[in-house]
């Protein structure tokens, strides 16, 4: 297998992160309770339990602060990928990991999907929320760019790199943002994990489809 994409976080790190998270996760609840305008980030750091210098610390608007959630499924899509088999079809390695990363088990993973749901709807009616959103997306698709180059190996015209880490990550976007206006569950028919299986087996592997076998580093 590929090694770990990110070396394990110190304690200061991991402290770190997860005062993210629960700023993150404040912003969230107040967001689907009240909407983003009827927000303050005062209200927010009061919510998450730290000083408003805190919550300024680690973000420059109340709409930066739900980052840190809407980033978590492609931290885990990705991580997923790097670990792929050796001489695994990397069409098959990116729905794999993108499926596993969308349908994880348990009640936490289910809520997770839920949130990223709500804020999707609540992005629809504030530019700035969805400037987040895009922002993340396009984070992800440049760190998920590496990843694929290490699996295709070397001699991979850039060109079609970058067209395959970008279609990659817009079949994952795009099949979020079909979900959230949606009633279908987080499993099942119209999830998504069964809206990035199509995606990624349509449009997006037009693209993706050019390369052979992943390869181990």
């Amino acid at each position: 297998m590929s090694r770990p994409l990110n070396p394990p976080l110190s304690l200061t790190e991991r402290r770190k992160a997860a005062t993210q998270l629960d700023i993150a996760h404040a912003a969230a609840e107040l967001f689907t309770e009240q909407g983003p305008d009827g927000t303050t980030a005062e209200e927010i750091a009061g919510r998450a339990g730290v000083a408003l210098r805190t919550f300024y610390r680690y973000f420059r608007s109340k709409q930066d602060a739900v980052a840190p959630l809407l980033s978590t499924g492609g931290a885990q899509w990705r991580e997923l990928l790097a670990a792929t088999d050796p001489g695994t079809p990397l069409p098959q390695a990116l729905e794999a990991a993108a499926v596993a990363s969308l349908s994880q088990p348990g009640e936490a993973a289910a809520e997770a999907l839920r949130w990223t749901r709500g804020l999707l709807r609540a992005a629809q009616d504030d530019p700035a929320l969805r400037a987040v959103w895009y922002r993340v997306n396009q984070e992800s698709e440049e760190q998920l760019l590496p990843v694929v180059t290490r699996l295709v190996g070397p001699g991979t015209d850039e060109l079609e790199l970058r067209l395959i880490a970008a279609a990659a990550t817009d079949a994952i976007r795009v099949s979020l943002e079909v979900w959230a206006t949606s009633v279908a569950d987080v499993t099942g028919p119209g999830s998504p994990a069964d809206l990035v299986t199509r995606a990624l087996r349509g449009a997006g592997n037009c693209a993706i489809s050019q390369n052979g076998a992943a390869s181990a580093e």
